[in-house]
């Protein structure tokens, strides 16, 4: 959501600008910006839609300069517009800003007050016309940056470039992240890592309140109660860092097709290829946890209701899950026995970090499953277990999810044998089973073509339907969420118990229902499910194995899944239902890697 670049350089900057903005494509936006300062003057261009349409301006009205911001917006006050673009300029000063400033109205009210008109809707020109008042009043370019920022309330990342000073950026951040790359007497300022990848390999994440004054020679950073103090200078991997679609069509289908890959490299990290131990943090003990809270959003927690089945059963561990965005907000009951988890790709996500910082004080130990580990949610754990899964660009979380799985169930494993409730013996089955994973989603994506049959028709509805029982309901929640992501498709999912409950009766010929059935303890139950849709003439797709397709009957869609143990089945059917969301999607020729109004990291509330 929203991205921020900075350049002080030897060289002209728009250019490195722009391509920087293109790798933090994949977080989601609606319109893009550029200002820099040549020979002193500070200029910008804006542009709506794609980064194509800025390129555009920008070979027409060039933008010279060696010191530059960039941003790409995703809207939240004001749609998109080329008023409400960033960077946003007032007299002397271009500012570009991730995140919400709640207290916009009444700082909008203080200017108009002193005489200061608007011309954009955003609650980020209230941060550039704040401080231009402050350089009016004589207030050098820091000490106006810095009272500006101590007026904000709410979360956010901020960039300032000042006319004549083509040698300073001033940066900040509060709740949205932030990182500082450095060169050979150049510096660069970034979103996140991936934006800054192919300039520099050096990397400084600002740490909950810092701020910073950015010159060639380096950077200057302060903490929240503006003391002078250091960050580590990380070195990041950049051949992983950077962004591309190898050959596929989609960054989606290129992060499906990796995830057999995926799996035995998170596996590898936690079990090694063979043998009969899973590897933990030694600090990490369930021994005395009487109750694990869960928090996550979207497919994360999805990922955490299937996790909730395996603690409970493999663990003997009670579980409570939370949406994030809710959790806070209930006044949850913590004790200092419970252990609390989270869960997000991005590690950015602001109401999980949120509800992080808001239990730590009062449990007994803090847990993260990220895939970047050096993100706030990381950071700000107890223990962060990440789950390899590499860079994620596709806006629907594909190996993410199934890397988020394999990596909790080694987890409630793990949790198994400090409890006393796993036997050596099952211990070892169940993580055999693991171990499986990737051969058996390799042949869970050899099962593509059917798919993208199967899916000319699905393509043509307006609502479908998904369902299943235990450890597959999850799944159809999973499924359903994809498919409305990139198709646009209405979609919901039940428990295929609650159909009879009310939701039968959306059933007719019109609407189709995908059903995740494997051959299991609960699939008979599962089928009298589906035979009440079909004797109301719905149309079923079931998801299943060989023997589940046999006892199921005359069934108008069949896709047969291998046949796997109950433990993993979670893992390996995520992949029809990316599957189905992706064919869907192309053939309804929606943006599959860019959905509309979806951003990859959601960073505010």
């Amino acid at each position: 959501m929203c991205g921020i670049v900075g350049v002080l350089g030897n060289h002209e900057v728009s250019p490195q600008i722009l391509d920087a903005l293109k790798r933090l494509e994949y977080r989601g936006y609606d319109s893009a910006g550029i200002a820099t300062i040549n020979r002193g003057k500070l200029d910008l261009r804006r542009a709506v839609g794609k980064l194509i349409n800025l390129s555009d301006i920008l070979v027409h009205e060039p933008l010279p300069g060696r010191s530059g911001i960039g941003h790409t917006r995703w809207a939240t006050h004001g749609g998109p517009s080329v008023a409400n673009a960033h960077p946003h300029r007032a007299g002397r000063v271009a500012v570009v800003h991730n995140g919400i400033i709640e207290n916009f109205r009444a700082l909008r009210e203080e200017l108009g007050a002193e005489g200061i008109s608007f011309s954009s809707e955003t609650d980020t020109e209230t941060i550039v016309q704040l401080a231009s008042l402050y350089l009016e009043r004589g207030m050098t370019a820091v000490e106006a940056a810095r009272a500006t920022l101590k007026r904000l309330e709410g979360a956010f990342a901020v960039a300032f470039l000042f006319e004549g000073e083509e040698d300073m950026i001033i940066c900040a951040r509060r709740g949205s992240p932030l990182c500082i790359g450095h060169g050979q007497n150049e510096m660069y300022l970034g979103s996140d890592a991936i934006a800054l990848a192919e300039l520099t390999d050096r990397i400084t994440y600002l740490e909950e309140g810092d701020w910073a004054i950015l010159s060639r020679s380096g950077a200057l950073i302060f903490d929240a109660d503006d003391h002078q103090t250091n960050r580590p200078v990380t070195r990041i991997n950049v051949e992983t860092a950077r962004v591309d679609k190898s050959g596929h069509r989609h960054f989606m289908a290129k992060e499906m097709a990796e995830q057999p890959r995926v799996l035995q490299a998170s596996m590898s990290h936690y079990a090694g290829l063979s043998g009969g131990d899973i590897t933990l943090p030694a600090e990490l003990d369930f021994a005395n946890t009487d109750r694990l809270i869960m928090v996550a959003c979207g497919t994360a927690f999805y990922a955490c209701q299937v996790a909730k089945y395996w603690f409970e059963k493999y663990a003997g561990l009670p579980v409570e899950l939370d949406i994030a965005s809710e959790f806070r907000y209930r006044d949850p009951v913590l004790g200092p026995n419970n252990t609390a988890l989270f869960v997000s790709q991005s590690g950015e996500t602001a109401d999980t970090l949120a509800a992080l910082r808001h239990v730590s004080p009062h449990v007994a130990q803090v847990v993260s499953v990220i895939n970047v580990p050096t993100s706030s949610i990381a950071r700000e754990s107890a223990v962060a277990l990440p789950i390899h899964a590499g860079p994620e660009i596709g806006v629907a979380s594909t190996k993410a999810f199934t890397a988020q799985l394999q990596v909790l169930a080694l987890l409630a494993l793990k949790a198994g044998m400090q409890r006393g409730r796993l036997t050596p013996e099952a211990f070892e089955a169940r993580l055999a089973e693991l171990r499986a994973v990737p051969g058996f989603v390799a042949q869970a994506l050899d099962r593509e073509e059917e798919i993208r049959r199967l899916t000319e028709t699905l393509s043509q509805a307006r609502d479908v339907l998904f369902l299943g029982r235990g450890v597959m309901y999850p799944l159809a929640l999973e499924g359903a969420l994809k498919l409305k992501e990139i198709s646009y498709i209405h979609a919901e999912a039940y428990a295929a118990g609650e159909l009879k409950h009310g939701p039968i009766a959306l059933v007719d010929t019109d609407l189709p229902v995908i059903v995740f059935a494997p051959h299991d303890g609960l699939f008979e139950k599962t089928a009298s499910n589906m035979q009440e849709v079909m004797a109301r003439q719905g149309t079923v797709i079931l998801i299943s194995d060989a023997q589940g397709l046999a006892e199921a009957g005359d069934v108008p869609y069949c896709l047969q899944m291998p046949t796997v143990p109950e433990f993993i089945a979670p893992i390996i059917y995520a992949v029809p239902a990316q599957l189905i969301a992706y064919h869907t999607a192309l053939h309804r020729g929606t943006d599959v890697d860019q959905p509309r109004n979806l951003a990859k990291s959601v960073t505010v509330e």
